[in-house]
């Protein structure tokens, strides 16, 4: 097993392709008041499909922290997905990261987890990079969207923390669940909608399932069982760097100077927590009780 950071790494390169699937021409062709709860519904539909094959069937636990976790998964997916429909590509993943701050207050409450001197300076950081975002972009047409993102990032926040207190379990089974769960409730309103989808959007909304979701959260789930819920946020939030690239790549959709600004802030709290600060350690987290754990 590659180690945890690495796969965190890996999971925000999948992760930063969201927003080049939602703003493809065949996927902005639906209309906007459906848009977003029809992509939330059926990509965590396909993603959950593409964990299937990995699931060890006889060591299934369901739990209570999985069951919050899964609910936390639902409201951060449809959160997001509304959320990009209505602001840019940029501002919704920076605005989605102030989950940095709240998987901070999370993990200590809740896990005992204490983050490293180096952790408590990038979230400084990222504290400032997003702050500037929110205050410079509120104003005008996009505030909705990014007020979505902001909600998002405090679900994505317990989803963090959720996958760090579910390390002992299967990875592709907590997958499962949440994907499971998220489908199911958004499906019975989903079918509802009078939106009919072409052979093009499914093979996207089936990418974005796939690559976005299945995979992306699988690696995630690995990762965490070495890696701290406060230095996991961080790690990820690299997503919010390249998501914007490959749309102005791609798409052509421009990102803000403030945005840049911005994000440049997050990006040098996560190199001086790397390098500078690399080995100051504050004292070792309070492990939880825990069942034995279960290989994945």
């Amino acid at each position: 097993m590659l180690d945890g950071r690495v796969l965190l790494l890996l999971a925000a390169l999948l992760w930063s392709t969201g927003g080049l699937f939602m703003k493809a021409p065949a996927l902005q062709a639906i209309p906007l008041d459906y848009r977003g709860p029809l992509l939330a519904c059926y990509r965590v539909l396909f993603a959950a499909v593409c964990v299937l094959p990995l699931i060890r069937w006889n060591r299934l636990c369901w739990t209570g922290p999985l069951l919050a976790t899964a609910v936390a998964y639902t409201l951060m997916n449809v959160l997001y997905v509304s959320a990009v429909t209505r602001t840019t590509a940029a501002a919704a993943i920076f605005l989605q990261y102030t989950s940095t701050g709240w998987s901070y207050l999370l993990a200590w409450l809740l896990l005992r987890e204490r983050p490293s001197l180096g952790s408590l300076v990038a979230i400084v950081f990222a504290g400032l990079g997003i702050g500037w975002i929110v205050t410079s972009e509120w104003e005008g047409a996009n505030w909705l969207g990014n007020l979505l993102a902001l909600a998002s990032g405090l679900a994505y926040a317990g989803v963090v923390i959720g996958m760090r207190a579910l390390r002992h379990e299967q990875a592709p089974w907590v997958v499962l669940c949440m994907n499971v769960v998220s489908g199911l409730v958004l499906l019975p309103w989903v079918a509802t909608f009078p939106v009919s989808l072409d052979p093009t959007q499914w093979g996207l909304i089936a990418g974005l399932g796939v690559l976005q979701m299945g995979i992306p959260y699988l690696l995630l789930g690995w990762g965490m069982k070495t890696v701290s819920a406060s230095d996991g946020i961080l790690i990820t939030i690299l997503e919010a760097l390249l998501n914007p690239i490959w749309v102005y790549l791609l798409i052509g959709e421009t990102t803000p100077l403030t945005t840049i600004v911005g994000g440049g802030l997050i990006l040098t709290g996560l190199v001086l927590r790397y390098t500078l600060f690399r080995d100051r350690e504050l004292p070792p987290a309070v492990e939880p009780a825990a069942g034995p754990a279960s290989p994945s």
